[in-house]
């Protein structure tokens, strides 16, 4: 019956327009009760809370040539009625057809690595773009816009993690590394305290064997200080009474190869028979002379004074030549 008689109930949420013969009233009804002509005019309602319009899943390649399925929420509202329902037929249609192409060039201007890691950044950019043709001529104001999901391709997906694998694996190197690094640096201080006082390595080397026969073993080893074999090489070498050569000594006799002793014969020397050259084939003195006759024995060289301490070749080996 109120509506009849023209009485209208506006929401808190909503604003009205009336149209008057088809001419939009200036001005919004605000909302509670409201009074129109019910024979001339009509009453718009217009939503004014927030809407949340999910953006359809958009297939685009990005900056770095991958082929990517991004997905993302809208959220808008309306802030001038008039605007949206004059200036515009279906505003929900309208955004979300904005907000489809806007997502493809915006992940065509977008690197893979930003889409995945600066969201933010991706996020603010996206909004700008669809704010700013929905604002002024359509009344609607885009409060934010979130990227949703970002679908790679499965060989994509094998090689990042590939490559964080890889990277998980350079740092646990280098932390290893490093812990090594700093365990040496101890145990060098640690030699030095043990090295200043002898007893200290005694005792840690009876903390070990404690360490070791604490877990029930039937074996025990018992480690020989390096120290006590020294020794033992030290006692061995001068009860022998003999020295080691030094380094000195090794240089000077190194370059020296030891001769052979070559054996000196020893009686007198067995006579060979004397052969002779038939006279029919004797030219010469030269050849008359015996085949095997005893040559002149040639005096030995001068011995120099450098080769002494060399064995001397024995004389018995200038003997008769055949």
């Amino acid at each position: 019956m109120a509506g009849m008689f023209g009485f209208k109930i506006i929401a808190q949420y909503e604003q009205g327009v009336v149209f008057r013969w088809g001419r939009a009233l200036p001005g919004v009804r605000e909302p509670g009760l409201t009074w129109v002509n019910p024979f001339t005019d009509r009453l718009r309602k217009v939503n004014m809370q927030i809407i949340a319009a999910t953006v359809p899943g958009q297939e685009a390649i990005s900056r770095d040539n991958v082929t990517l399925r991004v997905d993302a929420v809208v959220y808008y509202r309306v802030v001038d009625p008039l605007k949206a329902i004059i200036n515009v037929q279906d505003y929900t249609y309208a955004v979300s057809q904005v907000a489809q192409t806007s997502l493809r060039s915006v992940i065509g201007q977008s690197t893979m690595d930003q889409l995945l890691s600066e969201r933010d950044h991706v996020n603010a950019h996206l909004k700008d773009v669809i704010d700013a043709p929905t604002e002024q001529p359509w009344g609607i104001r885009v409060e934010r816009v979130e990227v949703k999901d970002v679908s790679l391709p499965e060989s994509m997906k094998r090689s990042m993690s590939r490559q964080a694998e890889a990277e998980r694996e350079r740092r646990a190197r280098v932390i290893s590394a490093d812990g090594e690094y700093q365990a040496s640096k101890k145990l060098a201080q640690a030699a030095a305290v043990m090295a200043a006082d002898p007893a200290a390595l005694q005792l840690r080397l009876l903390q070990t064997v404690v360490e070791v026969a604490a877990e029930k073993n039937s074996t025990l080893v018992m480690p020989v200080p390096v120290e006590l074999l020294r020794f033992f090489d030290r006692t061995a070498a001068a009860g022998t009474g003999q020295a080691r050569p030094s380094a000195e000594d090794a240089e000077d006799t190194g370059d020296l190869l030891p001769v052979p002793q070559v054996p000196v014969l020893e009686g007198p020397v067995p006579e060979v028979p004397v052969l002779t050259v038939p006279a029919s084939q004797a030219t010469g003195a030269a050849q008359s002379a015996p085949i095997n006759a005893t040559r002149k024995r040639e005096p030995l060289p001068e011995r120099d004074p450098g080769s002494a301490g060399k064995p001397a070749v024995p004389a018995g080996i200038h003997g008769a030549g055949v």
